[in-house]
């Protein structure tokens, strides 16, 4: 006697493809890595991005690379780009001076960030004759011209914040004077997205915050950045990339589910907007946002 199955659906079939997404790169340091770059960018762009952004070494160490990348992404490439600028090793009037340089070149958002110090400086310290912290900086940045400003948020609490509460009350103060959005922390549990949205609410924080994703590239280098921003990695993680250093095309296979299925789950707790962090390679953001429904140009599945 044969037995019929009804079958069912993949998880992402009826995904209408409503979504609004971001990608984060960092500056190239060799002209090889500007190659992936500007490829990474192009095979991106299709999906109709609402910004993409630049990142910013501690205390500055990228600075110029960063300034020309975001002016040519945002000017030849004709996607929105935001510039990543933080508080480390600079005064104001040198940030300033930064801040007024980007908008003289076309850039109207900026990821404004408390930022790390240099490695091997020890604590972050802020500059005697700088900004003290993000909300300081968000605030001089409304001074000098109506940039659209993104700020960092932290699910799992930042390590120098001392505790959720206090981490809450700096985004509201970043919030209040002047952010338009806050981009998390990636993280890979949806529940302490959630629970940290909730949180939020219950704060008086009533703007945009967007889930940053970081499909796994390398194992090894996401527990270094975890590690560094307490991000928690769930047990069964490590267990599921354990032998494949050696396969990179089975390793992206894995990252590729790992981070479509954490992207479903966000999406079907109301989750509308994601920010990738791309690492420079396009492919498995790609993957996921096709998952999600998006597709070239900005058409829905």
């Amino acid at each position: 006697m044969s037995v019929v199955l009804q079958s069912s659906p993949p998880l992402f079939a009826a995904l209408p493809g409503d979504i609004e997404v971001s990608f984060e790169f960092f500056p190239p340091r060799t002209e090889a890595m500007a190659t992936i770059l500007r490829e990474s960018v192009a095979t991106l762009a299709p999906l109709g991005p609402r910004f993409v952004s630049v990142t910013y070494g501690a205390g500055g160490t990228t600075r110029a690379r960063t300034h020309q990348e975001v002016v040519r992404i945002n000017n030849e490439d004709g996607i929105p780009a935001a510039a990543h600028l933080t508080c480390v090793q600079a005064t104001r009037e040198e940030v300033d001076a930064i801040a007024r340089d980007y908008w003289d070149a076309g850039i109207r958002h900026i990821v404004a960030l408390r930022g790390d110090p240099p490695p091997g400086t020890g604590a972050y310290v802020p500059h005697p004759g700088g900004y003290a912290n993000a909300a300081e900086l968000v605030a001089g940045l409304k001074r000098i011209a109506d940039f659209e400003i993104s700020v960092g948020a932290y699910p799992e609490v930042h390590p120098d914040s001392a505790d959720s509460a206090a981490d809450l009350d700096n985004l509201k103060r970043k919030f209040d004077a002047g952010a338009t959005r806050a981009i998390t922390q990636f993280f890979f549990d949806p529940e302490c997205f959630f629970v940290f949205r909730d949180k939020a609410a219950a704060a008086g924080i009533t703007a945009e915050i967007v889930p940053g994703i970081m499909p796994v590239l390398s194992f090894a280098a996401v527990q270094r950045m975890s590690g560094m921003c307490g991000t928690a990695i769930p047990e069964w993680m490590e267990g599921l990339f354990e032998g494949l250093d050696e396969h990179p095309a089975a390793r992206q296979l894995v990252s590729a589910n790992i981070a479509a299925d954490l992207a479903a789950r966000l999406y079907a707790g109301g989750v509308r907007q994601f920010h990738f962090y791309t690492l420079n390679r396009a492919e498995l953001s790609y993957a996921i946002c096709h998952m999600l429904g998006l597709r070239p140009n900005g058409e829905a599945a």
